[in-house]
């Protein structure tokens, strides 16, 4: 009687566990999409130009996903590099989400993915809201500056329209596409407007449909965009216009981007023509660059940034970088306070000499506090439910146990052995092909290594011959185990990031393992449930099939 009832309790935890994994793991993805700044409502106000601008006009051409190290390669990119040679550069750095909609608002409000307001990740072009946060065009609008964009359609959805005075957009992202986008480009560089985007895309494309950054296609569309870009350069006069290259985000070897692997968080940048410093310079970082266009246009600082006006790369007078550093004392103290106040914090001024590293210290360390006080009763609750299984294992002694956990472990390693040695993925939002596709791979192999496992005990443990409620009872524990081992991880992410994504971004490395976990976990309850059917019949079949043989 006492087997029956852990036996019900064992088939109901795993049904409940599925669906629970289910809910959790549709929620979870749901509140990352959904995500938005803490300062979504209430938007720091923006402040005063910060000088005369030193450009006639400022086009910045955004070359999607390109790696730095392309951008190095002189037989792939001949004209950048000659770019190089006469302008500023430097390697810029980026966070994750390496997504490009996360990318663009980084690029353009100057705020990191968790303050700028924009999509945490890559929304349908339905989907995607307007930045509430201030950027780069409302300055520039403000200032009475004519701004131009032409590129893909996300930027139509993502940067407030009223601010655009000349645009053109496409749902295309391949070569053709970029044509375009030329076309439509290059009247806007002998028109009136001074601060024009120009989206090249086809680099992105080889990546995601054409092998990826290590197939010759990639380097085939990075040479077609090297000849845009020099198609577009001859259209300025660098006396008077200043051109600015960049990316959004790099990619994987296999192709795929969004995740927090390093190779996707490096990027080029490239500045060249009037006011402009040329030589290379120390590494800069992603927000750099919307206050360094602001100084350039002459417009105020994007009222969210976070980063520096690059101004030794430019020939600002000296009497006028006393301004600028008023202004960003000014901005980044609004800045300060209404993230402070949006978090729940306690004001707290930034001391320091560089007032962007001093804001930049307070906000990390205010939420790290707030972080550090959610995760107290996190942690204890995943002690206890890490700890209570192994105590119960433990003081039972049962030699059966170590067996399980052995399968459960093998389970663990067969799965990781397909997911990242033969199929080369790694772990992260980077191997995220589609929703669809992360869980029909993930469940096609959990399911698989587990059926690997369940053969390979009920052979080597003689599950068969044991009878029908004694199969069923291992194969119902071999389930068991390997939910708990699965559960490591998800206790983890549970601990550092809650159950879904709420007032700021999680760490996205223990946020995947999460969900890959979770994923596993509904597929190996599913699963495991109907092997411990199987195990059951067989056994009660082997007999009947030795009499009649």
């Amino acid at each position: 009687m006492k087997k029956t009832l852990w036996f019900i309790v064992g088939i109901v935890g795993c049904l409940s566990l599925a669906a629970g994994a289910y809910f959790w793991a549709t929620g979870l993805i749901t509140s990352l999409y959904n995500y938005r700044s803490p300062l979504h409502a209430d938007p720091p106000k923006a402040g005063n130009p910060v000088g005369p601008g030193l450009s006639r006009k400022v086009v910045l051409v955004l070359i999607d996903a390109l790696r730095n190290d392309t951008s190095l390669d002189k037989d792939v990119m001949p004209f950048l590099n000659q770019l190089r040679a006469k302008g500023a550069y430097a390697t810029m750095h980026s966070r994750p989400p390496s997504y490009s909609e996360p990318g663009y608002s980084i690029l353009l409000t100057g705020a990191w993915p968790d303050i700028s307001d924009g999509p945490a990740m890559n929304l349908d072009y339905v989907d995607i809201p307007s930045w509430t946060q201030d950027n780069l065009y409302s300055a520039a609008h403000r200032a009475g500056l004519g701004t131009a964009v032409s590129g893909y359609n996300w930027f139509e959805k993502l940067i407030p329209q009223a601010d655009v005075t000349d645009s053109f957009y496409t749902a295309g992202e391949d070569a053709a596409a970029d044509q375009d986008v030329m076309a439509a480009a290059l009247p806007m560089l002998s028109g009136a407007d001074q601060l024009v985007l120009i989206h090249i895309d086809q680099v992105d494309y080889a990546g995601h449909y054409q092998g990826g950054p290590i197939n010759p296609n990639w380097d085939a569309a990075a040479t077609r965009a090297d000849a845009l870009l020099e198609e577009i350069a001859s259209k300025l006069d660098l006396s008077q216009d200043t051109l600015v290259v960049f990316s959004d985000h790099g990619q994987i070897d296999r192709g795929g981007h969004g995740g927090q692997d390093p190779i996707t968080l490096v990027e080029p940048f490239v500045m060249v023509g009037t006011g402009v410093k040329p030589g290379r310079y120390a590494d800069i970082q992603m927000v750099d660059v919307a206050p360094t266009m602001a100084v350039l246009l002459g417009t105020s600082l994007p009222a969210s940034n976070e980063g520096h006006p690059l101004t030794d790369m430019l020939t600002v007078p000296a009497a006028e970088l006393a301004t600028i550093q008023n202004d960003l004392q000014t901005q980044q103290a609004q800045l300060l306070s209404a993230y402070l106040s949006a978090i729940g914090a306690p004001s707290q001024p930034a001391q320091g000499t560089d007032v962007v590293s001093a804001t930049q210290a307070v906000i990390d360390h205010a939420r790290a506090g707030r972080l550090g006080r959610e995760r107290v009763g996190r942690i204890v609750l995943v002690l206890l439910l890490a700890a209570i299984p192994a105590a119960v294992l433990i003081i039972r002694k049962q030699m059966k146990a170590l067996w399980l956990l052995g399968g459960a472990l093998a389970y663990t390693l067969l799965f990781n052995l397909r997911y990242a040695v033969l199929s080369g993925r790694t772990y992260s939002l980077s191997s995220v092909a589609s929703k669809t596709e992360v869980i029909v791979y993930t469940g096609v192999t959990a399911a698989v290594s587990l059926v690997i496992v369940w053969l390979v005990l009920a052979f080597w443990q003689k599950y068969f011959r044991q009878g029908p409620s004694r199969a069923a009872a291992s194969t119902l524990g071999l389930t068991l185990m390997t939910i708990y081992v699965l559960a490591l991880p998800i206790l983890v992410g549970f601990a550092l990031n809650g159950t879904l994504v709420g007032w700021t971004l999680p760490d996205f490395l223990s946020m995947f393992l999460s969900f890959l976990s979770i994923i596993q976990s509904l597929v190996v309850a599913v699963v495991g449930l109907l092997l411990t059917g199987i195990a059951a019949a067989i056994a009660a079949l082997l007999p009947k099939a030795r009499r009649l043989a």
